[in-house]
């Protein structure tokens, strides 16, 4: 298992690119598999979890040609579905949240699918009901072998169905928009997700033939056709990095320029910064983060504390709240962090206050920050990062932390950010992998 040493307390510099969104090609790798044209796929993040996608693919009998680390042609016409019954595919796909991905495109094109039992973050439960649920409308059959530990799909025929979402899941909106494209007649999706991933998508199936209206918004019309085509796709930049980033400057107290950070699909990402009292710059699609040496965090017009809480696009993404609850301790003032999707999700506050932060955890779901305004500064500890956005944000507080710093398990890092020593290096940082 490896690990990262940092000693922090250095200001950094210079400009840094984010990567391709790895939400978004989770689920556009996936759906190569609704035709049997080539589709070309660019701004690929190298990352664990998209490599093992990849890979998954690849012993499925998809054909890959692979350019470069970030772009691929994928040809899905030697598909193996009777692998996805194997003791491999389990193995495999339960390794990975993102291989549920594959059931729509799979149970629309070839009228059978398995679902793993899933893997990925240890955040919180991470139901699938959603995506089932859906399915079975559109007239799958769903089984579970308890045994073996999967759902396995069966649909003679998929016909169109009005659904209306549980939840606005966007992975199930995903996985039920791939069905839905070559099911017979017309479907519509209300309390679908709206997140820029699912509108990517959507507009990649329209490319290759498919009939979506509604993108964007929460209702989605989706007439079914009887094949698809090959297509050229280019991933957005992740928001997840650009906020990221936009934190690690204001930390470390650094002027950091980020580069294509697709301004135009970042929805509040930069409002809820500012909140923090974090000048955000933005200049055409770059995003320019001035050397601060304070920020101070707003209240509401009534003087009340600020609460900063995640909901569906276009709220504030889940996936930044670990971020903000990091770069709040060292503001000036307070901020309530209400994480309401998953209960596990804050349960690494434990590390921040072992760090010198001064945190409330009031339950699973919500944290109390009390900013320390750099009067004090936090100090380095030996942790363990527990998932992909509460590793990055540890990393985040190392890097601004007084002394040496050990981060372990940071394959859960690996997972959703690619080299991030290496990048992280170029703006100065003093990270090595041990």
């Amino acid at each position: 298992m490896s690990s990262f040493e940092v000693r922090g307390g250095k200001k950094l510099s210079g400009t840094i690119t984010p990567q391709g969104a790895k939400n978004e090609a989770l689920q556009i790798l996936s759906a190569v598999l609704l035709t049997d044209a080539p589709v070309t796929i660019h701004n690929i993040p190298d990352i664990l979890d998209v490599n093992l996608l990849i890979e998954l693919l690849g012993d499925m009998g998809v054909r890959i040609n692979r350019h470069n680390r970030h772009s691929c042609t994928f040809q899905a016409d030697q598909v193996d579905v009777d692998y996805l019954a194997s003791d491999a595919f389990r193995k495999k796909g339960g390794r990975l949240r993102g291989s549920v991905m594959v059931a729509g495109p799979m149970l629309a094109r070839f009228r059978k699918a398995y679902i793993p039992k899933p893997g990925g973050d240890k955040i919180g439960r991470r139901r699938l009901d959603t995506h089932i649920i859906g399915f079975e409308q559109l007239g799958a059959a769903f089984y579970y072998d308890e045994d073996h530990g999967y759902f396995r799909l069966d649909a003679p025929q998929l016909r169109g169905a009005n659904l209306l979402l549980d939840e606005p899941s966007v992975t199930g909106t995903a996985n039920i928009v791939m069905a839905a494209v070559l099911a017979e007649g017309r479907t519509t999706i209300y309390n679908a997700a709206c997140e820029p991933y699912v509108q990517q998508l959507c507009t990649m199936l329209n490319q290759m033939g498919a009939k979506i209206s509604g993108v964007g918004s929460n209702l989605l019309i989706i007439d079914g056709v009887a094949q698809l085509g090959g297509t050229t796709h280019t991933i957005l930049p992740d928001m997840i990095e650009v906020g990221s980033f936009i934190g690690l400057a204001a930390m470390t107290q650094s002027a950091i320029t980020i580069e294509g950070a697709g301004v135009a699909h970042l929805g509040l990402i930069p409002d809820k910064f500012r909140q923090l009292g974090i000048d955000v710059q933005i200049q055409g699609d770059n995003i320019f983060i001035p050397e601060q040496e304070t920020y101070e965090i707003q209240t509401f017009l009534d003087g009340g504390i600020l609460t900063i809480y995640d909901h569906p696009w276009p709220g504030f993404t889940p996936d930044l709240l670990s971020i903000v609850l990091v770069v709040a301790t060292q503001a000036r003032g307070s901020v309530l962090i209400h994480q309401k999707m998953f209960e596990s999700r804050l349960f690494f506050t434990d590390k921040l206050i072992d760090m010198g932060a001064q945190i409330i955890l009031c339950d699973p779901h919500r944290a109390t920050v009390i900013g320390l305004g750099r009067k004090q500064a936090l100090r380095g500890i030996t942790m363990s990062s527990p998932d992909i956005r509460a590793g990055v944000a540890l990393l985040i507080a190392a890097l601004s932390a007084e002394g040496k710093s050990v981060i372990q398990n940071i394959e859960q890092i690996d997972r959703g950010y690619q080299y991030i020593d290496q990048r992280l290096q170029a703006l100065g940082a003093d990270i090595k992998r041990v």
